[in-house]
């Protein structure tokens, strides 16, 4: 049974709305996913990212090892899809 499109976004959200609580500083960098939802639509569709999209995941590049590890977070961070979005922002991931 496929989805619909807009119930996965907002899936996503609310993942993104619990990992907010699991804020961590790292080096001048405060992790929070909820900066990722620049980048909800690039993930979940085949629209490129936005420059904004881009400049988020940039900002928090640091941060996505720690966000594997949430069980909130891990199967959209670590989707094909967001790698896809990573690489096409010239930020790839990180070897965790």
């Amino acid at each position: 049974m496929k989805m619909k499109m807009p119930y996965v976004k907002l899936c996503i959200i609310v993942s993104l709305l619990f990992a907010v609580e699991t804020q961590v500083s790292m080096a001048k960098v405060t992790c929070n996913a909820l900066e990722l939802s620049a980048c909800a639509s690039a993930i979940t569709s085949s629209t490129p990212p936005t420059s904004l999209c881009c400049s988020k995941l940039k900002q928090q590049r640091p941060c996505l090892c720690h966000y594997l590890k949430d069980p909130n977070l891990q199967k959209l961070v670590n989707s094909p899809n967001a790698r896809k979005v990573a690489n096409a922002c010239g930020s790839p991931f990180p070897s965790c």
